[in-house]
């Protein structure tokens, strides 16, 4: 069969903002909506409903106006509702063009939240269109709770589509609302739509409440659907979406399917969507999650470097992305030969030993350890100057008062050289990064790495009255991201220690 092409509708920014807790900005749902349509490419995206607020207004009208200036605009989609005039007029108002029209797609769903016939309710649905196109917006019709009208009503499920089956509508969007069915009644419940309706553009929105929505998404692919609806992260109500990283590799990969999106920017637009969101992207989460590109088992480390043989299509440079190799009680020799070797060090086979030993002791006491730690384990374990501690704090003060900017006084020994700065700052943090970054600029003349990301943790087992871990990731002069941890009961007193360990490994490759 030949490659098709599968049409990618994201809807975070409407039903993935239906999370619990979740509530976009307009301005950011402005730079969500820029990254999809212009680094990520999908093909449509789907940006609010009508007549919920002034603020998705504001949003709506903001990402029409730039989606009109980058020639995207007929990419732009919003939720509408039958209710005459109503949602068709806001729509006009906002700028956009396109109105995804809610309808109801069981009997069920018709008679006793409408209280209507599905002869009425088809009138209705018609009126509405007929407005919409009135005012030039085009309109796709989605069937709410389709999957229980096909289960349990599909002659009802007929009725609507004999009625609408005509140039009213674009598109027939057929939502599993509840997130009931298996693959096996995605493919028969398609494959009856499209004997009935041969030639007509289905899309097909899975909910995740089985864990099943790429799974159904892929039957849907593979029994005709058109289109597929995805949230970045799998965002949505209840259990969630499916996430458009997974969708889009599972097409291409086992589906042999064409589609829009540009791989390398996943990545991307998952962070985006992670901070705003405040919903954190579980660590083994396919594709996007920080742990799917790192072996473990120093078995694989061996057979990868015996010729890749523990890769998959799934490689990480496809999505910018590269490979690690964690330390650990179980990574054994291979791991650690393979993380030294990226680092640029040798070790005599003693050597390896008692580094190895080291490291799988800190596994036994689950300590996390990471390839930026391996120099000082190297340097604690040898005790020789493998990594010397070219950058040390001398000392520091940091204070907060109600109504003014923390302040920081740092004095670092560099190289054997003491310097010596203050700054303010938007918090205690960050007054102190900014002393360092002085020091860096007035008295070395060098730039100092900005900081990417910065996530605070409990540790597996620990107490909010323990310890906490502050992981940061900076970006390096060379483009490359590093990361650094540090460990200690005060949070700040961590993040310093994360930042210490920055600087160390960077004196140490300018060795």
């Amino acid at each position: 069969m030949p490659p098709r092409y599968i049409e990618i509708m994201d809807s975070t920014l409407r039903d993935g903002e239906q999370t619990s807790g979740v509530s976009f900005l307009p301005h950011e749902k402005l730079m969500i909506a820029r990254m999809l349509l212009l680094d990520l490419n999908v093909d449509r995206i789907e940006v609010g409903s009508a007549r919920v607020s002034d603020g998705e207004k504001e949003a709506v009208k903001m990402i029409c106006r730039y989606a009109r200036q980058i020639g995207r605009l007929d990419s732009v989609e919003v939720l509408g509702f039958v209710d005459g005039h109503d949602s068709v007029d806001w729509l006009a108002d906002a700028g956009a063009k396109t109105m995804n029209l809610l309808a109801k797609g069981s009997l069920k769903h018709c008679r006793e939240q409408l209280g209507k016939t599905p002869e009425e309710h088809i009138g209705d649905i018609i009126s509405t269109a007929e407005y919409a196109q009135s005012r030039g917006i085009s309109v796709n019709l989605y069937l709410e709770d389709w999957s229980n009208g096909m289960k349990d009503s599909p002659d009802y499920v007929f009725q609507l589509m004999d009625a609408l089956h005509s140039s009213l509508i674009s598109r027939f969007m057929l939502p599993d609302t509840l997130g009931i069915m298996n693959p096996l009644q995605v493919v028969e419940y398609f494959r009856k739509m499209l004997k009935r309706y041969p030639g007509t553009h289905f899309d097909f929105h899975a909910h995740n409440d089985y864990d099943l929505a790429v799974s159904n998404s892929l039957a849907a692919a593979l029994s005709g659907a058109r289109g597929l609806h995805v949230t970045v992260n799998g965002l949505g109500e209840r259990c969630g979406n499916a996430p458009l990283s997974s969708v889009q590799v599972i097409l291409k990969d086992q589906f042999n399917a064409i589609t829009s999106i540009n791989e390398e920017k996943l990545l991307d637009v998952s962070r985006l969507v992670e901070s705003y969101s405040g919903i954190a992207i579980a660590p083994n989460q396919p594709i996007i999650g920080d742990n799917v590109f790192t072996q473990v088992a120093g078995v694989h480390a061996d057979g990868d470097q015996k010729g890749g043989l523990y890769h998959n299509a799934l490689v990480p440079e496809r999505f910018g992305r590269r490979r690690a190799y964690a330390l650990g009680k179980t990574s054994g020799r291979a791991n650690i030969v393979r993380n030294l070797q990226e680092l640029g060090m040798q070790l005599t086979a003693e050597q390896m030993q008692r580094v190895t030993r080291r490291i799988t002791e800190l596994g036994d006491r689950k300590e996390v350890v990471t390839q930026d730690d391996l120099p000082f384990i190297v340097n604690d374990v040898l005790k020789h100057g493998v990594t010397e501690e070219k950058v040390k704090l001398v000392s520091y003060q940091v204070s907060l008062a109600y109504g003014l900017k923390p302040l920081a006084n740092v004095k670092v020994e560099i190289n054997g050289q003491q310097f010596e700065a203050h700054s303010s700052g938007d918090g205690q943090y960050d007054a102190f990064v900014k002393a360092l970054r002085k020091i860096y600029k007035e008295y070395l003349n060098r730039s100092f790495p900005l900081l990417q990301n910065y996530a605070v943790s409990i540790p597996p087992g620990g107490r909010t009255d323990a310890l906490v871990q502050t992981v940061i990731t900076w970006q390096m002069d060379d483009g490359h991201p590093l990361r650094t941890r540090g460990l200690d009961a005060d949070q700040t007193e961590a993040a310093i220690k994360a930042t210490i360990k920055m600087l160390n490994i960077v004196e140490s490759k300018k060795m």
